[in-house]
């Protein structure tokens, strides 16, 4: 085998804001990409104006650094475990990771989840111990945790070797020793070169994995992954092979990354990550191998989708009002496309034309899409998030997540009631200080359907949940999802102060006045199990008489507003959630 010591590939990989892309920026700048006058946002690997509102990375994403003349592959992975999908492909173009913890809340569940992935894999990581500056930060605690969970994961005695390096990317250093404080990265980056392991690869034959999909308008479809073994030219003719047969294409141009642009190439060399485009059509886990020998390398194995919805056309009385993009063939393309790019996504034909199953890793994972389609202008409605169930040996089995919710003290007891009526089972209570404890549970999938905004109010919004999928067991029995109906509107028109008035002393509000509504479309949540209808169009019957008091003016409680998520959360098994470009609204399936 080659070895190419002039590159090293290594991916970032942690739980959700442990300070993965942070880190990322704090490379770059510190590598000397950028002029030292230029204008530099921060997280700028969260490109998508989705990532950048909500403070998460959805999309896996390349960038590259030089340092003492080795260029550094970079690719900055999700931390959710609904874009799971996006850390499994990508951990095949690297031969390192860089595993990233934060020095206070330590290993978290997509912790576990992506270094067992990277373990399967034989890839070998460099612990990063991040937010050593953060007040009540116990880094050694932490790789003692860190050095648990790879027991409990079955590292080899190679892999259980890690080094391990603090830093606080916030502050832009790096250091060796959790009792001394850095000055810049550079000890992270000598760690880069000197521990990560430079890529192997045969000169012959070509071989290159497509783990990623970008889209240009100009060129089509761009192929990205990476040059396992052999050489590629531009105008090259070479044989795709996927699970459906080979074919034979011819490559249009080579890109390589510098920093966090593209840049053409006349010659790619195995070891690299390439953009290719030219090959049309291309798909993740596909090969593009040697015309006359090809060899395709192992297809990606994803783990299977949990969670299904049916999205169907809009038929409601507002229906075409608002949106761009309204019919059933406007929808089936819109979800085939998806289908490209979003590896772990599953899209269904159904007994009706104008609905499609769609099947994904979470409730996160399939809003961010019904968000990213209601911002292109299509308008569609969605059903209740179901979890999906299995059939073995006769037994019904269904989805269990293993769930970690850190709460104040206080908040505990009410947490675990919570919990068990949901059907879950507490596996472990730390004390990580005198006021905060995690617990631990495993819980049904379909039981954490709706728990996250009850667990904000429940804790005052001072609880944090995270969840990642366990594993099958044996179906748990009935579930109470909602212990509340719906308020529902009786009557088309306009909502005005006085019908909110009479339906606010029957539970909690989603609209204001002046909003309208149609016959069926839900305007707030009942106080008891039952729905009922309400007038919210009511007007005041005006007279000549005035009456002392009765024309004080009236005073409404604030309303709801309910998220995307809040909604999906909230509907039971006989509502839909109307999403259009300019609004989401409830309503009965009827």
């Amino acid at each position: 085998m080659n070895i190419r010591e002039d590159i090293r590939n290594v991916a970032i990989v942690a739980h959700v804001d442990h300070g993965k892309t942070t880190l990322v920026d704090c490379l770059l700048k510190q590598s000397g990409i950028f002029r030292e006058n230029q204008q530099v946002v921060e997280r700028i690997m969260d490109s998508n104006s989705l990532e950048r509102e909500r403070g998460i990375t959805i999309l896996a994403k390349n960038t590259s650094i030089f340092y003492n003349g080795v260029k550094i592959n970079i690719v900055d992975t999700p931390g959710h475990a609904d874009f799971g999908g996006e850390v499994e492909r990508t951990l095949k173009m690297v031969d390192n990771i860089l595993l990233v913890v934060d020095a206070f809340e330590g290993p978290m569940p997509q912790t576990k989840f992506v270094l067992k992935k990277a373990l399967d894999l034989n890839l070998k990581p460099i612990v990063v111990v991040n937010k050593v500056d953060r007040p009540g930060a116990r880094p050694l605690e932490v790789v003692d945790e860190v050095l648990d969970l790879f027991i409990s994961l079955d590292a080899d005695e190679d892999q259980l070797e890690f080094p391990v390096i603090y830093c606080s990317a916030v502050e832009g250093w790096a250091s060796l020793d959790p009792k001394e404080k850095g000055t810049d990265l550079k000890p992270l980056f000598d760690l880069l070169i000197g521990v990560v392991n430079p890529p192997q690869g045969e000169e012959t034959p070509l071989q290159l994995m497509v783990t990623s999909i970008e889209y240009n308008e100009f060129v089509g479809r761009i192929a990205v992954g990476k040059l396992v073994n052999g050489f590629l030219k531009p105008g090259q003719t070479v044989t795709v092979c996927s699970p459906n047969g080979n074919s034979q294409q011819k490559i249009g141009k080579i890109y390589t990354y510098q920093g966090l642009n593209k840049v053409e190439v006349q010659k790619a060399k195995f070891g690299d990550i390439y953009a290719i485009s030219g090959l049309q059509p291309i798909n993740i886990g596909e090969t593009i191998a040697d015309l006359e020998d090809p060899q395709p390398l192992p297809f990606i194995k994803i783990d299977e989708p949990t969670i299904s919805m049916t999205f169907s056309v809009n038929n409601s009385p507002f229906a075409g009002l608002e949106g761009k993009f309204v019919t059933s063939r406007h929808l089936r393309e819109r979800l085939l496309k998806e289908l490209e790019t979003n590896v772990s996504l599953r899209v269904e034909e159904t007994d009706q034309t104008d609905s499609f199953e769609v099947k994904g890793r979470g409730e996160l994972h399939l809003s961010i899409l019904i968000e990213t389609m209601r911002r292109e202008g299509y308008e569609f409605q969605v059903s209740k998030p179901q979890v999906i169930f299995k059939e073995i040996d006769g037994v019904k089995y269904e989805p269990i997540e293993k769930v970690t919710i850190d709460v104040p003290q206080e908040f505990s007891g009410t947490v675990i009631e919570k919990l068990g009526k949901r059907k879950g089972v507490m596996i472990d209570m730390i004390n990580l200080s005198p006021e905060q404890v995690r617990l631990e549970f495993l819980v049904p999938a379909r039981g954490l359907i709706g728990y996250r905004s009850e667990l904000l109010t429940d804790t005052k919004g001072n609880g944090v949940i995270s969840h990642i999928f366990e594993g099958y067991e044996p179906y748990k029995g009935e579930i109470n999802y909602r212990t509340r109906g719906s308020l529902v509107a009786s009557e088309t028109g306009e909502s005005t102060a006085y019908g909110l008035y009479q339906a606010q002393a029957r539970g909690r509000l989603f609209i204001p006045p002046q909003t309208k509504v149609y016959t069926g479309m839900i305007v707030g949540e009942n106080a008891k199990a039952n729905d009922i209808d309400v007038n919210v169009c009511k007007k005041k019957q005006l007279t000549n008489i005035r009456a002392s008091g009765s024309d004080d003016a009236i005073q409404l409680t604030p309303y709801t507003q309910l998220s995307l998520e809040q909604a999906l959360e909230f509907i039971a098994e006989d509502e839909l959630v109307e999403v259009t470009p300019k609004s989401i609204r409830l309503r009965k399936n009827n």
